[in-house]
């Protein structure tokens, strides 16, 4: 079920902020303790003021000198900006606690599942999302929660200080003070009649911005296409357009929040000078008996009151808006409680103020020797696209230990969906998946090392060194890196780079060739040591000496017939037409149309079946031009 913004919205979001304010309850106590000084200590120099001026008139109460008063309140000047320093340091560190919370939470919930097909943007559930749009939920709507959680503790202190300056206030003159309320009531009445139109002009901002976010990542991932395309005029305007669409949105949005701010302030202002009216008047008409210095106090409180409920009602306002972040966050993860979204977890930050746990070591868990491979067995597995016949149908496959199967068909006869329906990064409709007789309940989460490792068509790197590439977080010590990097057949290319393994790939690898790329995925594969290894056409950038090389050295002094449990023994599952794979393979899986139409060793494919004559035929044609441009 997706959660509706009713079901966050109904006193949920006070929930989910309340339960975030209690994930760091040391850091939030003593950051709460330093703003509320931070507020309430202006209230002393009002008190000094008072004297200052009773001392004037000849009516001061302690009978302190005018030096005295002069040293007082550069002695309380010098602690607020102590104590405001300290506010800010503590201020900062909360902040990034609860941001790195609700992005911890956000990206382990993408994590937990299978693709990024299971993401949606509100109101495009048809389609996937992209990395540029979702910067607007991990940036802009965790930001929102961020100010929101920042300005409660805030709002805490001056919400104290505020009722301490309305006690002094009621201490002075009560009929005066209960005049105050009416700017409270004036605000309230605003907030709730704008309630709506705050959060429609944010979730559009929020929307438009989205959209910018989204096509500046579809152009930095698309740039050759682009230039190949000669669409470099379009694209720049239709960017314009977004780019003035979200302009239009974020003036919208922006100028409701100066123009609720402005009657927020105009509101207060007009309360307080028919509050200093009256009480002028009283003064005037000897009705009331003020003192200059009770006047003077007065005042000074009157501006911290003011200043408490103009900031009430900013901070409900941005309630409002903290709201819609809630919503945009529980629509983007669906079938997802808004509770994962402040689920406490440790961070690892190793935060002064809370006992954070250390950061522990990432160790490649090890088998059992009852949890090997022996049969990977396929029953009935089908997966169709949404809103369309095509996918897969009635996959039945079984895969011996040590075997290689390799699964062949021409474009679009669901040779890649096959693999990602298996390893559970498309969900399937039907089927049943056994891992020696024990059926897999959730693919997605049991086909992970040293089960399986899977490369896909186009292998993702990260911009970081090679070494960080293929380990991935495993302990150096702990693993034999240089093997897995010559089964990859990268050592020659390593050789020749200065850094070695220092060397930073840049973006997605753009600094490596494409066949570098696959091999440094491979190498990531083998460093792992999984049981079943999973490639989609992993040599499509490989020549065909180095793709020999690569499946010799992985089986090396390698038997199927050994019973030694103890040595890695991989079983490949490959999507592949090369010739020199088709002819190693133990068992070639021709796929047509999303169904299985013949199984065997490529000698009685070549025989028996047509569709292989076909593919044979064709791809040794391109395979012959393909060795004479490599031996030319």
């Amino acid at each position: 079920m997706f959660w509706s913004n009713k079901t966050v919205s109904r006193l949920k979001s006070w929930q989910l902020l309340g339960h975030l304010i209690t994930y760091a309850p040391r850091l939030y106590t003593i950051d709460c303790f330093f703003w509320i000084l931070i507020f309430g200590l202006p209230a002393i120099p009002g008190l000094i003021i008072r004297e200052f001026f009773n001392a004037l008139t000849g009516k001061a109460f302690l009978g302190l000198t005018p030096y005295s008063i002069l040293a007082l309140l550069l002695t309380t000047a010098f602690v607020q900006i102590v104590v405001l320093f300290a506010g800010r340091l503590t201020k900062t560190q909360h902040r990034f606690i609860i941001s790195s919370l609700v992005r911890h939470n956000l990206w382990e919930q993408i994590f937990n599942r299978p693709s990024p097909e299971s993401l949606v943007i509100p109101g495009k559930e048809n389609s996937s999302i992209s990395s540029g749009e979702a910067i607007t939920y991990f940036r802009d709507d965790v930001d929102q929660i961020e100010d929101n959680i920042a300005v409660i503790s805030e709002i805490t202190g001056s919400g104290l200080f505020a009722l301490g300056s309305l006690a002094i206030l009621f201490s002075v003159n009560a009929r005066i003070t209960l005049f105050f309320f009416l700017p409270l009531m004036g605000i309230t009445v605003i907030v709730r009649q704008a309630e709506q139109k705050i959060k429609q002009y944010r979730r559009a901002s929020r929307q438009a911005t989205e959209q910018v976010t989204g096509l500046v990542g579809e152009i930095f991932t698309g740039v050759q296409a682009i230039k190949v395309a000669g669409a470099e005029s379009f694209l720049l305007n239709h960017f314009a357009k977004l780019n003035d669409h979200r302009r239009q949105m974020m003036v919208r949005d922006q100028l409701l929040s100066a123009f609720l701010n402005s009657l927020f302030q105009n509101t207060l202002s007009f309360g307080t000078g028919l509050i200093l009216l009256f009480a002028s008047q009283l003064m005037h008409s000897g009705q009331q008996q003020l003192t200059v210095g009770d006047f003077a106090l007065f005042v000074y409180n009157l501006a911290f009151i003011s200043d408490f409920l103009h900031f009430f009602g900013q901070v409900i306002a941005l309630f409002k808006q903290t709201e819609v972040s809630f919503e945009r966050l529980s629509a983007f993860l669906p079938d997802t409680s808004p509770n994962v979204l402040v689920t406490h977890k440790p961070l690892y930050l190793g935060n002064f103020w809370e006992n954070q746990p250390k950061l522990p070591p990432i160790r490649q868990p090890n088998l059992q020797e009852s949890e090997r491979l022996e049969e990977l067995r396929i029953e009935n597995l089908t997966y169709y696209y949404p809103n369309s016949n095509q996918g897969i149908e009635n996959i039945n496959l079984t895969i011996q230990r040590g075997s290689f199967t390799v699964i062949s068909g021409s474009v679009g006869s669901g040779k890649t969906t096959l693999l990602r329906v298996l390893l559970g990064l498309l969900p399937k409709a039907k089927g049943d998946i056994y891992w020696n007789q024990q059926l897999i309940q959730n693919p997605d989460q049991f086909f992970i090392p040293p089960r399986s490792a899977y490369t896909p068509q186009i292998p993702q790197l990260f911009s970081n060194t090679l070494e960080a590439n293929i380990l991935l977080g495993l302990d150096k010590e702990e693993t034999d890196l240089i093997q897995a990097i010559k089964q990859a057949v990268f050592d020659r290319d390593l050789a020749k780079m200065p850094q070695g393994l220092d060397t930073w790939v840049g973006t997605r690898g753009v600094r490596l060739s494409g066949g570098q790329i696959q091999r440094v995925a491979a190498a990531r594969m083998f460093i792992r040591q999984p049981e079943l290894l999973v490639f989609d056409d992993l040599s499509s950038s490989l020549d065909v000496q180095t793709e020999h090389q690569l499946w010799q050295r992985l089986f090396k002094g390698y038997s199927q017939k050994s019973a030694d449990t103890k040595n890695w023994h991989p079983t490949c599952l490959i999507v592949s037409y090369r010739r020199s794979i088709l002819r190693r393979a133990d068992q070639i899986v021709v796929l047509k149309k999303g169904k299985i139409i013949a199984k065997g060793k490529l000698e009685y494919l070549l025989k028996n079946c047509e569709e292989m004559q076909k593919l044979w035929n064709y791809k040794q044609e391109k395979g012959r031009s393909q060795e004479v441009k490599e031996k030319s």
